[in-house]
């Protein structure tokens, strides 16, 4: 808009004191026409470089055509319910309740000075302990008003009261708070400040070589009791949560891939939905995985007469090759680990691993056999390859060839 502009004017306001004496002061004021609606608007400041600082900033957002009538433009803690909603359905449900601690906590506020535990009931239940002590948030701002400089002090405040982890978490879901009320209510959003302090260096996760992955699924094919259930996230990528909730109608011997739609929850139960939208996937099946799975589908405790888990809790132990009997109900992680995981790093010596170190085996072993890194994502379930795969690629093969590639790094 050429013709936009805005006048700065001045008033003396004078008030009588108690003492009897005429207090005067100048008040100054950016006066301009909205640009959305052509009607007269009026700002009231107390110091001549606020008064400046607004109408220099008004300006910018005219001339990029971001302006928005900063009265019914949304605050921080709209855009964030608004953001929250759409993550339901999308996301498994504790994955859902992670983000609202954090979000309603570190960003929407108020942020209550106390343990974390405090901080978690009082977000979660709004239970607060007694002379409790809040610092304001984000909540309250009003998009327009967001800047850089609010962010950075957000960040500082949420660092020293919350530890650096929960801060870096909380800047990303601001990020894409803000990203998403850009998209939808059209506001600018402001770019994050630079030279935020960063997580301490993480130790990388410790992974078997291909030699010692080759050893271990060698003594899987001659366990009949427990070799799958320990050889199956090498071969298939899962995380543990998919592996121990993935039915028996979901793997597909006519198609050969394992449909991953659902995990398996701390308690036991199965939820419809996987961690990410990414998550929900097809992973084509090996010749050796397959093998195995069409032997253990034989062996498989069911539940009633019918299978229905592919990786169960242990039932009654029959003769050979008839299935256990009693089991086929949910196997819970800490079972895994302690049953099937961890015996067999003591049995075959191999150094440690946690089982989903097994996901970080296959997906590096993947990219040195030179899959695209698109692929490994789409096999692996990556909702975004840029933070753990690095560059995306598009995929050129199928994913057959990923899966064959990884056959021949074992030795299978």
């Amino acid at each position: 808009m050429n013709d936009f502009n805005v006048s700065i004017t001045t008033t003396t306001r004078r008030r009588k004191l108690t003492s009897g004496a005429i207090s005067a002061k100048l008040q100054y004021y950016c006066e301009y026409r909205d640009p959305l609606t052509r009607k007269r608007r009026r700002r009231a400041f107390n110091r001549k470089k606020d008064a400046e600082a607004f109408r220099n900033a008004l300006l910018l957002k005219v001339a990029e055509n971001s302006y928005v009538d900063e009265r019914k433009a949304p605050d921080v803690s709209k855009s964030l319910d608004h953001w929250l909603a759409t993550k339901e359905g999308s996301v498994k449900p504790s994955t859902l309740k992670g983000y609202k601690v954090v979000a309603n906590g570190a960003i929407r506020g108020p942020l209550l000075i106390g343990t974390k535990q405090e901080r978690a009931d009082y977000t979660e239940k709004g239970v607060a302990p007694k002379n409790a002590r809040f610092l304001k948030m984000l909540g309250h701002i009003k998009l327009p008003d967001l800047n850089t400089a609010t962010i950075r002090q957000w960040h500082r405040t949420v660092t020293e009261q919350c530890g650096a982890y929960t801060a870096n978490r909380a800047k990303s879901h601001l990020k894409s708070i803000l990203a998403l009320a850009e998209e939808d209510f059209g506001i600018r959003a402001p770019s994050m400040p630079t030279g935020l302090p960063r997580n301490r260096h993480k130790q990388k996760k410790a992974i078997l070589t291909p030699e010692h992955i080759a050893k271990l699924i060698a003594a899987a094919r001659e366990d009949a009791e427990h070799g799958i259930y320990y050889a199956f996230p090498f071969l298939a990528g899962t995380r543990p949560s998919e592996q121990m909730g993935l039915l028996w109608s979901e793997v597909d011997f006519d198609r050969n891939v394992i449909r991953i739609r659902r995990i398996q929850e701390r308690d036991g139960s199965l939820t419809e939905v996987t961690k990410t939208d990414a998550g929900t996937r097809d992973i084509p099946m090996s010749a050796v995985l397959r093998e195995m799975l069409l032997a253990w589908r034989i062996r498989c405790p069911r539940k009633g007469k019918e299978l229905h888990r592919v990786f169960p809790g242990p039932g009654r132990l029959q003769e050979w090759p008839k299935p256990r009997i009693g089991g086929g109900g949910p196997l819970l992680y800490q079972n895994f680990r302690k049953r099937y995981w961890a015996p067999i790093f003591k049995a075959l010596k191999l150094p440690y691993v946690t089982p989903h170190s097994a996901r970080h085996s296959f997906i590096s072993t993947l990219q040195a056999q030179g899959i695209e890194v698109g692929l490994v994502a789409q096999i692996a379930g990556h909702a975004n390859p840029t933070v753990t795969l690095g560059h995306y690629t598009q995929a050129v093969r199928d994913g057959s060839a990923a899966i064959e590639a990884l056959d021949r790094a074992y030795g299978s």
